[in-house]
């Protein structure tokens, strides 16, 4: 399907032209540039966030009914891809494109009355609980536990790879809440406030040497009844409703677009001939290729189609390019790569080379992972193989 924009879409699309150049100031780019892992720093994305806010563009994908832009897929799809063309900082997730359609469709009114504005505002900051020791891609078999005590109930477990829970005040969990029945069936969906007794962050530190992700620990943790979405024991119901947010479309190919940018801006001394620029020119193909998928894509998000086995595809395809591009800008700095990591910036120490290549080590140790978070490689080829060739 080709992708067509509408006259008043491309007039939307100058408006958030105008409001980059305007609201996006040159300390929030600055900071995003540097960006290594997966998310900006909290304090970037907060920042950018509430100027949004202020204009009523923080809920991107949100209905107007719950203080919304209540923007098309067009129309989001084309802020997105301006946003990460001025330097703008990616909107943390966690609340704003997860949890809350998760609250949009299940939540009570009270839960929705009381988290969507802070969710909104900033005021509340998210970080997701799904993924354990031993369970990652096989989520079904956690092990956290949640029993009843009167009106609430008492966890006791673990998550890991938790990211930004450092930072987190919320955390959105699934636990066990009946230990006899068929792993989905017992499994529900609560909200927890990361200052309840019983909760303990520690710090998983990356060979990069960045703090993104942690684990966090649950000791006899009280939690009221009410704050749990959906039904007890339908918790997984939910869980695939708010995946279905975390592994949808997007605007990937513009981030490896801009990716190539700056890769032939660091090879255009090289010859024709060289290995890493004939690397670099299949890079680009790749890019090309997925650049016209992401956009079909959307045509068909656009006419209201379900993309199937789509996001799966473009899921692998953008780690694996993500990867192969951050390689090949390794290699070409070479020994000028190296000194350049998180660990040199928290002790205020100067590398060599030029300040662009700062990001240059954190961002391929970063990638090595993207083949397993959001969804393993080989858990989206076996959806692939399911759906497509009916293995």
């Amino acid at each position: 399907m080709e992708l067509e924009f509408t006259e008043e879409e491309q007039a939307f699309r100058e408006q958030v032209r105008q409001l980059l150049a305007e609201e996006l100031t040159d300390q929030i780019k600055a900071a995003t540039a540097k960006t290594t892992t997966v998310f900006a720093d909290k304090d970037v994305a907060i920042a950018w966030q509430k100027i949004l806010h202020t204009r009523g563009w923080a809920g991107v994908s949100w209905p107007k009914e719950f203080g919304g832009t209540g923007w098309t897929s067009n129309q989001r799809y084309i802020f997105n891809q301006e946003s990460l063309r001025a330097g703008a900082p990616g909107l943390i997730p966690l609340g704003l494109r997860m949890l809350a359609p998760v609250l949009f469709k299940y939540g009570t009114k009270e839960q929705q009355d009381y988290y969507l504005p802070k969710i909104l505002s900033g005021e509340h900051y998210w970080c997701q609980g799904y993924s354990e020791p031993g369970s990652g891609s096989d989520l079904a078999s956690l092990k956290t536990r949640a029993d009843k005590d009167g009106d609430y109930y008492v966890v006791n477990g673990t998550k890991i790879w938790t990211t930004h829970a450092q930072f987190a005040d919320h955390i959105f969990c699934l636990v066990r809440t009946d230990m006899d029945a068929r792993p989905q069936a017992g499994i529900s969906f609560l909200l927890i406030d990361m200052d309840t007794p019983g909760v303990t962050v520690e710090p998983i530190i990356t060979m990069a040497g960045d703090h993104e992700v942690n684990q966090v620990f649950f000791d006899n943790v009280k939690v009221p009844i009410t704050n749990r979405v959906g039904p007890e024991n339908e918790g997984w119901t939910v869980a695939k409703y708010l995946l279905e947010f975390e592994r949808g479309g997007g605007t990937a190919a513009t981030g490896l677009q801009l990716g190539m940018q700056e890769l032939n801006l660091l090879l255009d001394d090289l010859p024709e001939e060289h290995e890493l620029k004939k690397r670099a020119t299949e890079l680009a193909i790749e890019v090309d290729a997925l650049t016209q998928m992401e956009t079909d894509m959307q045509a068909r998000v656009a006419a209201g189609k379900s993309l199937g086995s789509g996001a799966s595809l473009m899921k692998n395809m953008v780690s694996g390019l993500g990867q192969q591009m951050s390689t090949t800008r390794l290699e070409a700095l070479a020994y000028y790569g190296l000194p350049h990591n998180n660990l040199l910036w928290l002790n205020e120490q100067e590398g060599v080379g030029e300040e662009r290549h700062q990001t240059a080590i954190g961002t391929y140790l970063n990638n090595r992972a993207s083949s397993i978070f959001g969804g393993s490689k080989e858990v989206q080829k076996n959806i692939i193989a399911k759906t497509v060739l009916g293995l």
